[in-house]
């Protein structure tokens, strides 16, 4: 077994089922199991005693279910308490860790976030946070030995009992399984949230309110969390969880889904439209028009919401976020850190910022991922709306709606992203060869400029009347490809911008 193939960042992820032509599985059960033991053993080097109880909970994938009876068998084996959660939220198997009443040592999600039907994933929590990718490594690092030794035990007992079950063979039989219905729980503290910030026990009452959940497991925040507080969710779409999802892919970032929240707003008359990823880590919202708050309107929606409650906070984004949202959040009074792509990149560099005595509260992606300082730094979409919602119920006493807020937000004429491939062997060293060529050239075109500070990749301003925006090339995180964001405020910009950089890297020899 390769363990290392497993590995994306800070997440396990792999091939769950079969159908997809030229995907092998990867992600067994047995593979899944033996993932979870390790886990147990990562969790040991770190508390002492042996006394663990750890949460699992999967979205609505069709290899969920299976592969969460393997991790709780993992589990099990290793000697710790299992704690079944069923169809849960990834932000949900964090809070449980840190649960008032009851708080689990660990968190473990089933979930491949938005990828096909055929991959899935796990995700690992503690108190303090999810796990980093170094940890990961760790992680896969301990399995791999754990098979090592399985084997070998196989081989000296010249039995017919898998690798996964000699090596798991003599471990405490002691340890417990049992169900808890957290996200009843989850769903309870987000409805109060809503409550205690609008000031009523009913705030939502009148509002009608459009939720999509595109059979992930998001479908309980209408059911569970806007019913209850007065919103009328008759409107709302694909609540009902199915692992193949046969009408879009769950992504507030997939055009097709946008798409289908907008028309659903329009169609009903609705107030709100709020569409969330298969495991509910990220989101996006309609608006009464229909027209979507994402990307860059989502992150200086909710930057106003805390530079008012924050006043100078730091808002850290990633890499690809506009000159219109950084002129936005200054008029606010707010530092915008433009950072890195990656959710985790950004999370990490807003809890760096404050351990070094700055002030940041909101840590977004442009993809949806946000994490605020006062929910402990979790991406979580469902507490990234209850708060947008505290807000839209505050607003409606007084006539006015979400977007009012965002009124002077200046978005660009036009906006494009490119993703080129590299073919070669070495793709990081070519793709590092393409960025160092522009960072060395840029300068000499007319009218453009590097921009400093800059985190990641490079961009590059592009002030000639005919172009007026700007381009960011930079490494993708996993995948042998070089994303191209591009901007322009003029009409024919984005086209001009990319083929006077096409025509650089050419100069130098370099075909995209």
């Amino acid at each position: 077994m390769d363990w290392k193939k497993l590995q994306n960042g800070s997440d396990i992820r792999g091939v769950a089922a079969a159908g997809v032509e030229g995907e092998d599985v990867n992600l067994t059960p047995e593979v899944a199991g033996a993932i979870a033991r390790a886990f147990v053993e990562w969790l040991r080097e770190r508390k002492a005693g042996n006394s663990l109880c750890v949460a699992v909970g999967t979205d609505s994938r069709v290899t969920g279910p299976e592969l969460k009876a393997a991790v709780i068998q993992g589990l099990v084996a290793a000697g710790a308490d299992a704690v079944d959660c069923g169809m849960a939220s990834t932000p949900a198997m964090f809070m449980i860790t840190i649960d008032g009443s009851r708080p689990c040592d660990a968190g473990i999600m089933i979930t491949a976030s938005h990828l096909p039907w055929n991959r899935n994933g796990l995700k690992f929590f503690t108190p303090e946070g999810g796990l980093e990718k170094g940890e990961i490594s760790r992680v896969l690092e301990i399995a791999a030995g754990q098979e090592a030794a399985g084997t070998a035990a196989q081989a000296a007992t010249k039995g017919q009992a898998t690798a996964f079950e000699a090596a798991t063979a003599g471990q405490s039989g002691t340890a417990t399984v049992y169900s808890r219905d957290y996200m009843s729980e989850y769903s309870a503290f987000l409805a109060d949230y809503i409550r205690r910030g609008a000031g009523a026990e009913m705030p939502l009452e009148g509002m009608k309110i459009v939720v999509d959940a595109g059979n992930g497991a998001g479908g309980f925040f209408a059911t569970k969390v806007l019913a209850p507080l007065g919103a009328d969710v008759s409107g709302s779409r694909f609540l009902e969880p199915d692992g193949m999802f046969p009408n879009h892919v769950p992504n507030p970032e997939n055009a097709a889904a946008m798409q289908a929240v907008c028309s659903a707003v329009r169609e009903t008359g609705a107030d709100l439209g709020i569409i969330f990823d298969t495991d509910v880590d990220r989101s996006a919202i309609v608006d009464r028009a229909g027209e979507p708050i994402n990307r860059n309107s989502l992150i200086a929606l909710i930057s106003s919401v805390i530079l008012r409650e924050h006043p100078g906070s730091t808002i850290v984004t990633d890499s690809v976020t506009s000159v219109g949202l950084a002129e936005f959040i200054a008029t606010r009074g707010g530092v915008h850190h433009r950072f890195k792509r990656g959710y985790k990149n950004v999370i990490n560099e807003c809890k760096r910022l404050n351990a070094e005595g700055g002030d940041s509260w909101l840590a977004i992606e442009t993809s949806g991922h946000a994490a605020l300082r006062e929910n402990h730094y979790l991406d979580d979409g469902a507490f990234l709306v209850a708060k947008l919602l505290v807000e839209a119920a505050k607003l409606r006493k007084d006539g006015k709606e979400l977007g009012s807020l965002i009124a002077d937000l200046r978005q660009p004429l036009e906006s494009a992203e490119r993703r080129f491939k590299m073919g070669a062997p070495d793709f990081v060293g070519f793709g590092q060869n393409v960025l160092d060529t522009i960072a060395l050239r840029a300068s000499s075109v007319p009218g453009w400029s590097l921009e400093k500070p800059n985190y990641e990749g490079v961009r590059v301003n592009c002030s000639a009347p005919d172009e007026r925006g700007w381009f960011l090339m930079r490494l993708s995180l996993h995948d042998p490809v070089l994303p191209l964001n591009i901007e322009s405020d003029v009409a024919g910009g984005v086209a001009r911008i990319e083929e006077r950089l096409q025509g650089l890297l050419k100069a130098e020899g370099i075909e995209l």
